[in-house]
C-alpha cells in the first residue's frame, strides 16, 4: 500500500502526499478497499490554510507509529473541504448534530458504506484538557468495530435516518416582505455589540453579508439605526488588528471581541465580500475610510491572490516561519515589536509609528509582539510621512518568510471577487480592477465551464479539477457575471449568467422551489446536502436566489423571478429568527421588496455624458438595482444583448437613462441629479 495523493490538484491534499499514512482521496475505490478488508474508513477533512489541520498533521499524521496503526486498522481518506463542500457539509451536519459543535480538522469514522458512527475534530497526541489522545481514539474505535459490530451498525444507521429526516421545504414558506425584514433588523439590534461593533462575542467574525443587508435596509427605509450599525462595525474592523494595516485585506476572524488579535489566515471569500461592503458603504456615505479600505482590499487581492492564469487563489495561511525560532507559528509575518519598529524606522519615526499603530512594550499578541491597529486617539500623521513609514515597514516585512498560499481557484469565490473588483473599478475609476475582474471571468469560462455550461468546482495552474460545481458555484459565478455585465456593458456576461441560472432551475431545484447544494445527477452521498444558512460566505441557496432575481430583472423573465421568490421562502422562515445566519438572503430580499429597479442607459459609446450617466446609475443605492448600458435602439428594435435596452431611444439626442420597477417606469432623464434621485444615490 502507499499514499495516493501525489497526483491530486488540491494543495491541501498535496501537503499530505509524503505522510507515512496510506491516504486515499475520496473515491469508490477507497470504500471498496474498506469492504474487502472489513475495516472502517477514517475520514479526515480540512483545508490548506487551517492552523489546527497543520498541527494535527505534524503531531499525528507524520508520526510513524500512529500512521502504522492507521494503515493497519483503517482505510484513510483525506478530503479538502474547499474542493468537496458537499462531503464536508454532510458529515459536518452529523458532527454538529452529535456533539453540538464542529470545525476543522474534522475526523469522522465511517462504515464501508460511508455511514458515520463516531466523530471529532482535533485530537492531541497525548490526553489533555479532558480530550483523549488521537491514539486513544483510534484504539477505541478499533475495539468497538471488532468487539461490538452490531452496536456500531445500529449507531450508523440511526445517524443516517436522522439526517434523512432533515430535508427542508422552505419553498412553501412564502415570500419575505417588509415585516420579515423589519423583524430581522430587530433581531440584529438585540445581538449587536454597541461598544465594539459586530455581533455576538469572541471569536468574532466579520459579518459581511449582514452589513450588506443593513446598508440595503437603510437605502430602502431610511433606517438610521441600520446604517449606524454598519458604519460603526466597518470602522471598528478597519481600525482593528483583523485588518492588515500595512498590506490591506482582512483575516478570517478575531479571537477577541475587540477585533484586536486575528486568526491570521486570509481567505478570498472574506476579502471579496468585505471589499464590496466597504465600496457600498462609501457609495452610501462618502466615507473616506470606506473608500481606502475597499481599494486597499481590492489591491491586496490582485497583488497577493491573483494567479498567473488570471484567477484568484483561495487563501493565505495563518502560519509562517518565525525567523528567530525557525518554527512555523501563527502571525509571525504580521506582528511587530517596538525594537523591530526602531530598527526599521529609526528612533524618531519608530516611536511615532508605535503610537500610531498601537505597538506596545507588553504587546497585544504573543511574546511581546503587537498586531497593528489604528486607535482613534493615536497621533495624527500627514499623508506623505505615513506613506513613507508604511513603505519601509512593508519592505521590511517582505523580507520575512511569507505565509503559504493555497493557489487552487474555486469557482464560487472567484465569482465573488469578480463582482467586487468590477464594482470597485467602476466606482473609483480604476479600469485596471475591471480588467482583472474580466480576466478572472474569462478563466472561469475557458477552464471551469464545459460545453453545456456546467461548472467545475476548482482549477489549479490552469488545469481543471475533477469535482463538479455545487450550487454556490453557480450562484456566485452568475452574480459575478451579472455585476461585470452591468459595469462593462458587455452582454455576453449576461448570456453566460443565464446559462448558469437555467442550470440552477433545471438541476438543483426541488418541486416545491427549495434548493439542493448538489445537482440531481451528482454523486450520491448518505444525504443530499441542503444548507440555506449564510455563514462565512453566501450559501448556495441564497446566492442562487440573488442571481435568479437579478437575471429576471435584466430579462423580464417571470419563471426566473418565480424561482427566486420561492427560494427566498427560507428568508421568510429564518430572517426574523436567525438574522445573523441568513444575511445574504436578507440582502436579496431587500432587493425583491424594492423591485429591484431596472436601469437602462443609452447613448453613443464615446460620449462622456453617457459614461457619467452610467456611473451615476452604478452609484445608486437602491437595493440590488440592475444596470444595462449600450447604444440607443430604434423604436421597433430589440435591446441587442441587453433586453432592458429594447426600444430605448435618446431624448433630445442626448444620452438618456430609464428607471423602472414593479412594471412602472419613471420619466426618462438626461440629468445626473434626477437619475441619482430616482435611484436613491448619493453623489460623493
Amino acid at each position: 500500500m502507499s499514499n495516493r495523493l501525489a497526483n491530486e490538484t488540491s494543495p491541501y491534499l498535496l501537503q499530505h502526499a509524503d505522510n507515512p499514512v496510506d491516504w486515499w482521496p475520496w473515491s469508490p475505490e477507497a470504500f471498496a478497499e474498506a469492504h474487502e478488508r472489513g475495516v472502517p474508513v477514517l475520514l479526515s477533512v480540512g483545508y490548506s490554510s487551517c492552523h489546527w489541520c497543520h498541527v494535527l498533521a505534524s503531531e499525528s499524521f507524520e508520526d510513524e507509529s500512529t500512521a502504522a496503526f492507521m494503515n493497519e486498522h483503517f482505510v484513510n481518506v483525506k478530503v479538502d473541504r474547499e474542493e468537496r463542500p458537499d462531503i464536508d457539509a454532510v458529515y459536518m451536519e452529523a458532527v454538529q448534530a452529535a456533539t453540538g459543535q464542529g470545525g476543522w480538522p474534522m475526523t469522522v469514522f465511517l462504515t464501508p458504506d460511508a455511514e458515520p458512527f463516531y466523530f471529532g475534530t482535533y485530537f492531541p497526541p497525548e490526553p489533555r484538557h479532558g480530550m483523549p489522545s488521537f491514539t486513544q481514539v483510534l484504539e477505541g474505535v478499533r475495539t468497538a468495530w471488532v468487539g461490538r459490530p452490531e452496536e456500531v451498525a445500529e449507531v450508523a444507521q440511526r445517524i443516517v435516518r436522522d439526517l434523512a429526516g432533515r430535508q427542508l421545504d422552505y419553498g412553501k414558506a412564502g415570500v419575505p416582505g417588509p415585516e420579515e425584514l423589519a423583524g430581522a433588523l430587530l433581531g440584529l439590534t438585540r445581538e449587536y455589540d454597541a461598544v465594539r461593533g459586530g455581533f455576538g462575542g469572541a471569536p468574532k467574525f466579520p459579518p459581511s453579508m449582514v452589513l450588506e443587508f443593513l446598508l440595503r435596509h437603510h437605502a430602502r427605509t431610511g433606517s438610521e439605526g441600520a446604517l449606524q450599525m454598519a458604519v460603526d462595525t466597518c470602522e471598528a474592523m478597519a481600525r482593528g488588528g483583523i485588518y492588515d494595516q500595512l498590506g490591506g485585506g482582512f483575516a478570517r476572524y478575531s479571537v477577541d471581541r475587540e477585533w484586536v488579535v486575528p486568526h491570521f489566515e486570509k481567505m478570498l471569500y472574506d476579502n471579496a465580500l468585505l471589499c464590496r461592503v466597504y465600496a457600498h458603504l462609501w457609495r452610501a456615505t462618502g466615507s473616506e475610510l470606506a473608500r481606502r479600505v475597499a481599494l486597499e482590499t481590492a489591491d491586496f487581492m490582485v497583488r497577493e491572490l491573483r494567479t498567473e492564469q488570471g484567477g484568484f487563489a483561495s487563501a493565505l495561511d495563518a502560519d509562517s516561519e518565525d525567523p528567530v525560532s525557525g518554527k512555523h507559528v501563527e502571525g509571525a509575518y504580521y506582528a511587530w515589536t517596538p525594537e523591530q519598529f526602531a530598527e526599521v524606522l529609526g528612533e524618531g519615526d519608530g516611536a511615532l509609528a508605535q503610537a500610531y499603530f498601537g505597538v506596545t512594550q507588553e504587546g497585544t499578541f504573543e511574546h511581546g509582539a503587537s498586531v497593528l491597529q489604528l486607535h482613534r486617539d493615536g497621533p495624527a500623521l500627514d499623508a506623505e510621512r505615513l506613506a513613507g513609514i508604511k513603505e519601509r515597514l512593508l519592505a521590511s516585512r517582505a523580507q520575512r518568510p511569507a505565509p503559504g498560499r493555497d493557489d487552487k481557484v474555486v469557482a464560487a469565490w472567484n465569482g465573488l471577487a469578480i463582482a467586487a473588483l468590477a464594482e470597485c473599478g467602476a466606482y473609483f475609476e480604476r479600469p485596471d480592477l475591471v480588467e482583472r475582474a474580466t480576466e478572472a471571468a474569462d478563466l472561469l469560462v475557458r477552464v471551469h465551464m464545459d460545453g453545456s455550461a456546467r461548472l467545475a468546482r476548482t482549477s489549479r495552474d490552469g488545469r481543471v479539477g475533477s469535482n463538479a460545481g455545487v450550487l454556490e458555484d453557480y450562484g456566485d459565478v452568475a452574480e459575478g457575471f451579472l455585476a461585470l455585465a452591468s459595469v462593462t456593458g458587455e452582454g455576453v456576461w449576461l448570456e453566460f449568467a443565464g446559462f448558469l441560472v437555467d442550470l440552477v432551475m433545471a438541476r438543483f431545484t426541488a418541486e416545491d422551489g427549495s434548493l439542493y447544494d448538489t445537482a440531481h445527477d451528482a454523486e450520491r452521498l448518505i444525504r443530499r446536502p441542503q444548507d440555506p444558512t449564510d455563514t462565512a460566505a453566501p450559501s448556495g441557496w441564497t446566492a442562487a436566489a440573488g442571481a435568479l432575481l437579478s437575471y429576471a430583472a435584466h430579462t423580464g423573465s417571470q419563471p426566473h423571478r418565480t424561482a427566486a421568490e420561492r427560494a427566498l421562502g427560507v428568508v421568510h422562515a429564518l430572517g426574523p429568527r436567525a438574522p445573523r445566519f441568513i444575511g445574504h438572503g436578507l440582502a436579496v430580499a431587500e432587493a425583491l421588496v424594492d423591485g429591484p429597479r431596472e436601469v437602462a442607459v443609452v447613448g453613443h459609446p464615446d460620449d462622456p455624458a453617457r459614461a457619467a450617466l452610467h456611473r451615476t446609475a452604478l452609484l445608486g443605492t437602491a437595493p440590488g438595482a440592475v444596470v444595462a448600458v449600450g447604444p440607443p435602439r430604434a423604436a421597433d428594435g430589440s435591446g441587442g444583448e441587453f433586453p432592458l435596452l429594447a426600444e430605448r431611444t435618446l431624448v433630445r439626442d442626448l444620452p438618456t437613462a430609464y428607471v423602472c420597477r414593479h412594471f412602472v417606469c419613471a420619466r426618462p432623464t438626461t440629468e445626473l441629479v434626477e437619475l441619482a434621485d430616482q435611484l436613491g444615490a448619493v453623489r460623493p
